[in-house]
């Protein structure tokens, strides 16, 4: 029983690589006949594993799309991709359901590791850091997501219900771009019919979505990475600032990413147009940067930068006289 069962199992494996293969082909990779392999796939779709089976002179089997998936074939690589990839979807907050279905889909294949290899992971998983912070996530539905997805990438108009950052409840008819994912949260961007223009839509704050008639076109060389990074600069915080930085465009968009704020070459350096909530936070970002600037507005990040730059020189000189009195 043992060595009819690893065949049938062998027959899975090789079927979920993809694609099609003749009977003949099957039979050779199993060292069976061919009236042995058509037991096995039989064998397989009792099971509810979805094989598809062609007819004719090079007929053969391959896996269909079914109601459910069937069992996985993981190599030992395979598993410890899969379960680093994982973790690192849960750290980054990529995850569409506060993390529940990650967590159960590690337990399931921690459940059928062989033991030595799941002792290897937890090993692994035990021990290995990140630099990258954990981010918390904003986890859109799932329903949501796969939704808009599908009607981004057959370009079909969507009604969506969404709930704004000040709480206001509406129905919107939208043509989604694309899709993006940033610093823990899902967003989708594309044209507002209401609006008429080029809008970025939260996607945990979006209700429902169901697909409309008709079709649209996505307008030439559009980013939706660039769009929903410019928009996050374009936030209406409190201070709008702009600050010449000396150095050049190259350096600057180096260092300073499109959802810090917009970069323009001018005469002498680049311009920072930006907006933000404190400028305390603003004063220490542009010492951070490393680049003598020149302050446009508004004038209190000047006096900002001046407390700043008091605190730090106190610091040192403080430092200095403890350093000397040792």
């Amino acid at each position: 029983m043992a060595r009819p069962t690893a065949r049938v199992l062998a027959l899975l494996e090789i079927l979920q690589a993809g694609g099609g293969f003749t009977v003949a082909d099957l039979a050779g990779r199993l060292g069976v006949d061919e009236r042995t392999v058509r037991r096995y796939a039989a064998h397989l779709a009792d099971l509810g594993v979805p094989v598809e089976a062609r007819r004719g002179r090079y007929g053969g089997y391959r896996l269909a799309p079914g109601y459910k998936l069937p069992p996985l074939m993981l190599t030992d690589e395979e598993a410890v991709a899969v379960m680093l990839g994982l973790v690192a979807a849960t750290r980054a907050g990529l995850v569409t359901t506060e993390g529940a279905a990650a967590e159960s889909a590690t337990a399931k294949i921690r459940r059928v590791l062989p033991a030595v290899l799941a002792r290897r992971i937890d090993s692994l998983l035990g021990t290995v850091d990140f630099t990258a912070p954990i981010r918390r996530s904003a986890p859109p539905g799932i329903e949501v997501l796969l939704v808009l997805a599908e009607a981004a990438r057959h370009q079909q108009p969507v009604s969506i219900t969404y709930t704004s950052w000040r709480g206001r409840s509406g129905e919107r008819q939208l043509d989604p771009y694309g899709l993006v994912f940033h610093a823990g949260r899902w967003y989708v961007t594309g044209h507002d019919h209401h609006r008429g223009a080029v809008r970025t839509f939260r996607l945990d704050r979006i209700g429902t979505v169901r697909p409309t008639q008709g079709r649209f076109d996505v307008p030439a060389g559009f980013d939706p990475t660039t769009q929903v990074l410019t928009g996050m600069a374009a936030v209406p915080y409190a201070h709008d600032i702009s600050v010449v930085l000396h150095t050049s465009l190259e350096e600057a968009r180096r260092r300073i990413p499109p959802s810090v704020g917009a970069l323009t070459e001018v005469p002498g350096g680049v311009r920072l147009t930006t907006r933000a909530e404190r400028l305390d936070g603003a004063a220490q970002m542009l010492a951070g940067l490393g680049w003598p600037f020149t302050i446009d507005r508004p004038q209190e990040l000047r006096d900002e930068v001046r407390a700043l730059a008091t605190r730090l020189l106190t610091d040192t000189d403080a430092d200095d006289v403890r350093a000397g009195g040792r």
